[in-house]
């Protein structure tokens, strides 16, 4: 499978204008080849916008940005994994990922277990103890979000349930990019499995990114 990362500032606070860059990228890593896109954590908002504008901007997992984004993914024929906020029907909020297959069928949503610090315990809700893996093009999927990863039973969990490639949309910032540059390559060959990293680099108020997106191997 070929897989296109997407490493790119963040843009606070614009569904629209961040949907339009995903669409410009499905079309590009489509073109390339690729069969899989993968966005960094949040990128339908932005990470750090704080509580009140991710309640204002949440979502259902099925709502407007998810119906876009699977027309994209299915005009384009590849599949699409994203970042946002996701609000449930009790109103709870979650840092959430969402997995669209290339025909626009949602095969996964993740949500965050591992809160980072105030800021995201100020946003969100911790995810349920759920782990999925999920088949595509042939292959078994499992999902994290950034400071999930650093937890090694997480992905061990995924491992003994069968995954072969680990997807981790990430908002890692400075000074942690040891966790780029070691963790990740660690998960990976603790596990003998493939883990995908992707991250967004430049900066959102006073967060600076470390970019550093990746692929390893077992």
């Amino acid at each position: 499978m070929r897989i296109a990362l997407y490493q790119c500032p963040p843009l606070p606070l614009d569904i629209s204008g961040n949907l339009a860059r995903l669409e410009q990228q499905a079309v590009s890593a489509a073109a390339q080849g690729a069969q899989l896109l993968i966005c960094p954590e949040m990128f339908l908002t932005g990470y750090n916008i704080g509580a009140q504008a991710v309640s204002e901007l949440a979502q259902a997992h099925d709502g407007s940005a998810a119906t876009r984004i699977a027309a994209i993914a299915k005009a384009n024929g590849i599949a699409i994994l994203y970042g946002y906020p996701e609000r449930d029907t009790h109103q709870q909020i979650y840092n959430a990922v969402q997995l669209i297959d290339e025909h626009g069928v949602s095969l996964c949503n993740y949500r965050k277990t591992h809160l980072f610090s105030e800021l995201d315990r100020s946003m969100f809700s911790a995810g349920a103890d759920y782990f999925p893996v999920v088949e595509l093009n042939g292959w078994r999927l499992g999902m994290l979000i950034c400071y999930d990863v650093e937890f090694p039973e997480n992905t061990r969990r995924l491992a003994l349930a069968g995954a072969e490639l680990i997807l981790v949309p990430t908002a890692n910032m400075a000074p942690y990019d040891f966790v780029c540059e070691v963790t990740v390559r660690a998960r990976a060959f603790e596990n003998h499995c493939y883990v995908v990293y992707a991250n967004y680099c430049g900066s959102e108020g006073e967060i600076r990114y470390c970019g550093l997106s990746s692929l390893c191997a077992p």
